[in-house]
């Protein structure tokens, strides 16, 4: 039975992560010049860009599991609907995490503007988007041509969306794609020594960079995989070897877990920090997991573990504290370890994702799309 103190006080974590996201805006420390010269914003909600867009994506999955609550419906369209009045940006990479919430809305909502333009943006993804060997998509970025190289954000920022969109629109070949990357991925960064993940490859001297076994870039695999599994229906086989490379994974990353719930970020480097957007991603993708029959219940529990470490993170204004800023390619670990911390959508976001999942506990029915 629902216990209804537990849920009104996640429901009030929740209401409390969409103000915090909403209200979000840069204070100019981080303004990074796109290719073209202009200012990219990395924090403001109402840009567009890929923290933004994980944004999004929180808010789509809070707003579905709320049966299309109207408010937070209005607020997703309206994002929209202001971007496509100023115009989309160049494509790549990172400014292709959008789409992905942009299909969810389309799908209950089926706006023809928006439709039109996740369709151009899918098309031409897949002829104009630069790959690298094997087909993958390079991680190319709005300020940098990242040559030759695979990230692990790479399947969050963009072959969720194929997924997502090609199930929707019954395109087989955009789910495909979404398999292939998944597939190519995990040959080059899945680490076969820990079942962790390195944050990159390049093949530009074959290697790891640093051979960083950071945490965000794990928790997008871990909460990226459970996402592909409902997102779209997948190959028997593929989805079967993904399965068991979440297993191992997740095998390795229990007992890196601290005595608070928390993750590091670099997993197994005990003098980096702890920080709360993998944390979060790991709670969602460990709860998701366990729901859906992928593992046991010792990964719930760590889930809920990590989740009541997020929940103590965010603050009275409903913003996600501790969360690590966007952190590019590293050649040593010193890099990971110097990545400032700053408030931002994909936090914001990662916190609604882990609260929706442990909110499942609570009766929060999902409304199918």
């Amino acid at each position: 039975m629902a216990e209804p103190a537990a849920l009104t006080r996640m429901q009030a974590y929740l209401d409390r992560l969409v103000a915090g996201l909403t209200a979000l805006t840069h204070d100019g420390r981080f303004d990074e010049p796109n290719l073209d010269g202009t200012a990219g914003d990395y924090i403001s909600f109402d840009a567009w860009e890929w923290p933004q867009g994980v944004g999004l994506f929180g808010l789509a999955q809070l707003w579905k599991a709320r049966g299309c609550e109207p408010e937070l419906g209005r607020i997703i369209g309206d994002w929209y609907a202001r971007a496509l009045e100023r115009g989309l940006p160049a494509m790549n990479v990172n400014t292709t995490a959008p789409m992905l919430a942009a299909t969810l809305y389309w799908q209950h909502t089926r706006d023809a503007r928006l439709g039109a333009a996740i369709e151009s943006w899918a098309d031409r993804l897949m002829v104009q988007g630069s790959r690298t060997g094997f087909a993958g998509f390079q991680h190319d970025v709005s300020d940098k041509l990242n040559d030759g190289e695979l990230w692990d954000d790479t399947l969050y920022m963009v072959a969720l969306f194929l997924a997502a969109y090609g199930e929707a629109s019954n395109r087989r070949e955009l789910v495909e794609e979404a398999e292939r990357q998944f597939l190519v991925h995990a040959h080059f960064l899945a680490d076969r020594r820990t079942g962790l993940w390195f944050h990159g490859w390049t093949f530009n001297g074959r290697n790891n960079f640093a051979d960083a076994r950071w945490a965000r870039g794990n928790a997008w695999i871990t909460a990226g995989m459970v996402d592909l599994f409902e997102l779209a229906r997948l190959s028997p086989s593929v989805k079967g070897f993904l399965v068991e490379v979440l297993r191992d994974q997740v095998n390795a990353l229990l007992p890196l877990q601290t005595g608070n719930g928390m993750w590091r970020t670099l997993l197994d480097e005990k003098t980096s920090y702890e920080e709360t957007s993998a944390t979060a991603g790991f709670a969602y993708g460990l709860m998701k997991a366990a729901r859906l029959g992928i593992g046991p219940e010792a990964w719930r529990a760590a889930g809920l573990r990590a989740l009541d470490a997020v929940m103590a993170a965010i603050d009275e204004y409903g913003v996600v504290q501790g969360v690590s800023y966007g952190t590019r390619m590293g050649h040593d670990l010193q890099h990971y370890r110097d990545i400032p911390i700053q408030p931002t959508g994909y936090g914001q976001s990662l916190a609604i994702l882990a609260l929706v999942e442990g909110s499942r506990a609570y009766e929060l029915t999902e409304v199918p799309a």
